[in-house]
């Protein structure tokens, strides 16, 4: 079983940045094995992938937010982290950590608010 933790969410201006980070606890074994990601969900919205890190770093994002995100990861530490630049207002809504392995374990999420 593994537990994970969002933080660094808030509210931030349109063109502003934040930073996400994931905290794992745990079975740690997991987090060095397990493909990551960041999903998002805006109210009212479905649930979407925003950014996934393999377990050897290779990246992918959704088209809406590349060249703005970026993905990355501590397997040391057992976190993962988004940064986040030139926020629109459409990137609003609750940010969940995700981590694969035989199932998704999520986070609990944290909120992101961009205002225009």
């Amino acid at each position: 079983q593994v537990t994970l933790v969002e933080s660094g969410g808030g509210l931030v201006q349109a063109g502003g940045s934040l930073n996400l980070s994931c905290a794992a606890s745990g079975d740690l074994s997991l987090f060095s094995i397990a493909t990551m990601g960041w999903y998002r969900q805006g109210a009212g919205q479905q649930r979407e992938l925003v950014a996934r890190i393999s377990n050897g770093g290779n990246t992918m994002y959704a088209d809406s937010v590349k060249g703005r995100f970026t993905i990355s990861r501590d397997n040391a530490k057992s976190m993962m982290f988004l940064q986040m630049t030139s926020l629109k207002p459409e990137d609003t809504g609750v940010y969940y950590c995700a981590l694969d392995h035989q199932i998704r374990h999520w986070g609990q999420g944290t909120q992101v608010t961009v205002s225009s």
